[in-house]
């Protein structure tokens, strides 16, 4: 039996397939036009940078490598403030995992610049994003990374660190959050030190980090014994005006900056700390202005011989004045001998022979009416009286009524014996030769006179405890009232020595200054410069001289030969001057 099946005819496919071949062809083409687009442009890019872009240098491969801040350093190259990497810890309370109560008491543990509580407050407060510590050292980022909370944020930003901590604060200040100087150097030289073709290399200070280190260590010292509301110090080239050490108590630590409370209240222990006492601080220093006062007469032609004497016999009057001498000797003195004794009679009558005109441009000269010359914008302007009568000038002559800087009379004392030039007062390293040429303000005649004194001074005046054997000490003291609302404090007092060594052939100034010292046994009962700051000076000398190239020879001094036969000295009075 025969079956048959029949099948039904295959549909043909060819017609449906042709379409879409011929748009798989089309799509093809288009991914290659795209593709040798794409080429072309990488082409045309790399054609234009040959022919138009400046070639990249090793100089700008090495900027990628330098520090986003220049480093800061002495003199001798010892840094002083470099930036670095750091961290910073955030948080996003809005995204917590963990409880606030969980999470605070660990993180109080791990960062305890604040407690539980606060914790808890920012914990809680839902905010977007919170900054917990912006200084934050590796250990502390792994540590607080290790409680595993997903919210907690961390980045690493540049961080500017002081590796000397506290020392020399003042000088070179500290920035703000935004990398930006706030004080200091750091403001001063903000533009440079941020430069991105200059802040490879690092800037010189005229500081010395060795020899700063000792006068903060003394000046504290002598602050804490004496318990003086504070202290400033400042050792200058006399040559060149650098600055090599310069020192303000009470200090902070630069890579922990106090918060001022009160900017408006003067005691506010942080604003205290912030103040540079050196530049920002003025007084009246007392009988250190003596040695400019008698300076000046000798150069104008008022004091013209050693032997002329003044007349101070018995207190001088002065309408209701009366000017008196915390020594009186009761008879005529001569400029050494107002300088050894420190009379302010016989100052005051140099000083009314001389006239205000000439008091007052010998002051100018040294820059008595203006800011200190120094790189800082935290500078005071001095107290300049408004009046100049004849008790005006007088009293200016041995330091009271007018108010000037540490800083000033350090520049001040530079001229004095340097051969009688003024030079601005510099923090930046000076290259050999390239002191600033400064202004002439008494003769160099004068100049090796005054030598001459201010080494009677502490050989036979009131600064025998500044006296470091070896280095031929020359200088004076000065203790002042301090000035109330209500008039002159009987209680307090500045007490200032302001000092020069070898006075043979001057090197470097050191002044020094207590505000405020409360006498102790160490003074005998005393607060005047000569027991309180004078031993400091001594001290500071002793221990910075040789690492400023200074040695100490006992085979010379100043010829005094000249003068010391006018000094007259009270039967049984030790008229020892040291060959």
């Amino acid at each position: 039996m025969t079956v048959l099946v029949a099948r039904p005819p295959r549909p043909r496919l060819a017609g449906a397939r042709h379409p879409i071949a011929q748009l798989a062809s089309v799509r093809l083409v288009m991914l290659m036009l795209l593709v040798a687009g794409g080429v072309g442009i990488v082409l045309l890019r790399l054609v234009w940078l040959g022919a138009f872009a400046a070639p990249q240098t090793g100089a700008d491969a090495a900027a990628a490598l330098v520090p986003l801040r220049g480093d800061l350093v002495d003199r001798n190259g010892a840094p002083l403030a470099r930036t670095i990497d750091a961290w910073s810890i955030g948080i996003h309370p809005n995204k917590l995992v963990n409880t606030p109560e969980e999470l605070a008491p660990k993180l109080a543990e791990l960062i305890p610049d604040h407690d539980e509580a606060w914790y808890l407050r920012v914990l809680r407060s839902g905010a977007n994003f919170t900054y917990l510590q912006r200084r934050a050292m590796p250990e502390t980022v792994r540590a607080v990374n290790a409680l595993g909370e997903p919210a907690m944020a961390f980045a690493r930003e540049p961080e500017r660190l002081y590796p000397q901590g506290a020392l020399a604060a003042h000088t070179l200040g500290f920035l703000n959050y935004d990398g930006h100087g706030m004080r200091g150097m750091e403001r001063w030289l903000d533009t440079p030190l941020s430069d991105k073709n200059a802040r490879a290399k690092p800037v010189a200070l005229s500081i010395d980090a060795r020899v700063q280190g000792a006068l903060e260590a003394e000046l504290g010292q002598a602050m804490a014994s004496f318990q003086a509301k504070g202290a400033a110090g400042v050792i200058l080239d006399v040559d060149t005006g650098e600055i090599v050490s310069m020192a303000s108590l009470p200090n902070f630590d630069a890579n922990r900056v106090p918060r001022v409370q009160d900017a408006r209240n003067p005691d506010d222990p942080a604003a205290l700390q912030l103040r540079n006492n050196v530049t920002q601080s003025v007084y009246e220093l007392g009988s250190t202005f003596k040695p400019i006062s008698i300076a000046a007469a000798i150069d104008g032609g008022v004091v013209t011989s050693m032997a002329q004497r003044f007349d101070a016999t018995q207190p001088l009057a002065i309408g209701r004045f009366h000017i008196r001498d915390d020594h009186p000797q009761r008879r005529y003195l001569n400029a050494a001998e107002t300088l050894i004794h420190s009379s302010n009679i016989a100052t005051a009558r140099i000083a009314d022979a001389m006239g205000p005109a000439r008091l007052q441009a010998m002051f100018k000269q040294l820059g008595f009416d203006t800011r200190p010359d120094v790189e800082l914008h935290e500078r005071q302007r001095p107290i300049w009286p408004l009046y100049w009568a004849r008790v005006t000038t007088m009293t200016t002559a041995y330091g009271h009524g007018i108010a000037v800087t540490p800083l000033h009379l350090a520049s001040a004392y530079a001229a004095l014996v340097n051969g009688g030039v003024w030079r601005p007062a510099t923090l930046l390293k000076v290259a050999p030769g390239q002191a600033a040429a400064g202004r002439r303000v008494i003769s160099a005649e004068t100049s090796a006179r005054m030598r001459q004194l201010l080494r009677l001074v502490v050989l036979q005046g009131t600064g025998k405890k500044g006296e470091a054997p070896g280095y031929r000490v020359g200088g004076k003291t000065g203790t002042a009232e301090v000035a109330m609302k209500t008039g002159y404090s009987k209680k307090r007092n500045v007490s200032t020595f302001a000092a020069a060594f070898p006075m043979d052939a001057p090197r470097y100034v050191v002044v020094a200054m207590l505000d405020s010292p409360i006498a102790n046994a160490s003074s005998a009962g005393q607060t005047t410069a000569a027991w309180t700051v004078a031993p400091v000076v001594s001290r500071v000398i002793l221990r910075t001289a040789p690492l400023l190239g200074v040695m100490p020879d006992t085979r010379r001094d100043v010829d005094l030969s000249d003068i010391t036969p006018l000094i007259w000295h009270a039967p049984g009075e030790n008229q020892a001057v040291p060959e």
